[in-house]
């Protein structure tokens, strides 16, 4: 099966079997923070922490022996450290894994 992921509309194969729900946590890289620029700077972690999401839900979906997952819902959340002016995206990704049927015999 060359997808491995399958994003809310997308559908898994019919012929997979469900083994459960599961969730990751992901987070963008941080970037410095600047009050001016906000719309760009979640357009410039958007991106990064979607990959970090699908790596991470690869990586868990592999380490279970599942074969695919189908995500369900998404909640991601801007975070700042007035520490060191940064700011990035944190995602909680809750998904659904698919396992390969098992041959009857």
């Amino acid at each position: 099966m060359s997808q491995v992921i399958y994003w809310r509309r997308e559908l898994p194969p019919l012929s997979e079997q469900i083994e459960g729900e599961h969730e990751v946590e992901a987070d963008s890289p941080h970037v410095h923070y600047d009050y001016g620029t906000r719309d760009a700077m979640w357009g410039n972690c958007y991106g990064p922490l979607m990959e970090e999401a699908e790596r991470r839900m690869i990586q868990e979906v592999l380490r279970l022996g599942g074969s695919c997952a189908h995500v369900l819902e998404e909640v991601v959340t801007a975070k700042t450290s007035d520490a060191d002016a940064t700011f990035w995206l944190h995602g909680r990704f809750r998904y659904v894994m698919f396992t390969h049927p098992k041959a009857e015999g």
